[in-house]
């Protein structure tokens, strides 16, 4: 019996969604469920013949565009999808997608990106959202039930798969449960190292735009060493951030896969700031050749060798992190090392482990059957 995806959110393009392209290598038969989707991301991420099948809030005015309007019914949407006739669950969630209701013996495999980060660190989310009392008080309400609501819809997960050490303490902390660990997939053949005489003198972030990514950080420490930085994503934080950046900043907007790999090949370092549950950033540029410049929190620690790959800030500030720019030398880091520590989280690594994890459950992948 084939194998239902389940997946967060289909409108906007995101590290989930690298990873659900990537999964469906596995399971061609398979169809995926998601509360919305936006046609160009579909088109993106999902190939053609694999259906895709949305929640009543796909028919809601601005659903797709804005979802958060219709924050409250999500775990509805995800509760009411009616799963029968497949075999096996797997739920990429970083959010709702691990709440649906699997039919009765059916296995569910959650690989968790994160337990409901909005909902367990409310805090550090409305430090840098501007919102007013009142909706700060309602969203703390929400929240408290979001809480309970993620605790006890992990008891419908069989077993829990966690991208990173990080994301495996929370899933402990919140849940009580144990996961094993796949990294994401990164197909590292597609990103190449470039000569010293085509690196560019500029440092990138390249990121959606929103506030708890604390792009704002990279922007003020650049600003104040008048060294150039190139900011590329989209996001609703993007119009407060261009509003602070000084002349040594540049924004691309958007960037399709081929601009953000030669970004990322002939930038001096990548800067990070947000702390990520894994983050696949880090490992596209030193895949690249080019060193990664971290918050010392979360993924970043799992995947940047301090000294080899990479060095680390200790502060979300700007002080902290324009003293790493300060010490940064390019000539300290060895191209060749970068691209060897990205390998370990190569495409290949995912497929292997998870192609036995299914094998445990008795699925047989297309690759096996041919």
């Amino acid at each position: 019996m084939p194998v239902a995806i389940i997946h967060d959110y289909l409108n906007q393009l995101g590290g989930a969604e690298k990873v659900l392209n990537v999964f469906l290598r596995l399971t061609p038969d398979a169809t995926v469920y998601t509360s919305v989707v936006h046609s160009g991301v579909r088109t993106a991420c999902v190939p053609p013949q694999v259906p895709v099948q949305s929640s009543f809030l796909q028919r809601l005015p601005f659903a797709v565009e804005r979802t958060r309007l219709y924050l409250p019914l999500l775990p509805m949407a995800f509760e009411r999808m009616n799963l029968h006739g497949h075999g096996l669950i797997v739920s990429i969630s970083s959010a709702f997608a691990k709440g649906v209701r699997p039919p009765s013996g059916v296995p569910h495999l959650c690989y968790c990106q994160t337990p409901m980060r909005f909902a367990w660190n409310l805090d550090g989310y409305l430090r840098y959202e501007p919102v007013s009392p009142v909706t700060r008080a309602a969203v703390r309400l929400l929240m408290a039930r979001f809480r309970r609501w993620d605790s006890h819809t992990s008891g419908r997960v069989t077993e829990f798969i966690s991208i990173s050490r990080t994301v495996q303490e929370r899933v402990w902390r919140f849940y009580g449960r144990p996961s094993r660990i796949i990294y994401p997939p990164v197909d590292t053949v597609l990103y190449h190292p470039v000569s010293t005489q085509e690196k560019g003198d500029y440092f990138l972030v390249l990121s959606r735009l929103l506030p708890y990514k604390r792009i704002d950080v990279a922007i003020e420490a650049c600003n104040r060493l008048r060294v150039p930085l190139v900011v590329a994503g989209e996001g609703r934080d993007e119009p407060r951030l261009r509003q602070m950046a000084g002349p040594t900043v540049r924004f691309t907007g958007r960037v399709p896969d081929d601009e953000a790999r030669r970004l990322l090949a002939r930038a001096r370092a990548l800067i990070l700031v947000a702390e990520e549950d894994f983050g696949l950033t880090p490992v596209e540029a030193m895949a690249s050749g080019t060193p990664v410049i971290a918050y010392r929190s979360g993924g970043a620690t799992e995947s940047v060798i301090e000294g080899e790959t990479g060095m680390f800030f200790d502060r979300q500030e700007p002080d902290s992190l324009a003293e790493a720019l300060l010490g940064y030398c390019p000539q300290d880091y060895d191209p060749t090392r970068c691209v060897e520590q990205a390998k370990r989280f190569d495409t290949v690594h995912f497929l292997t482990a998870w192609k036995q994890l299914l094998q445990e459950y008795g699925y047989q992948t297309r690759a096996e059957a041919a």
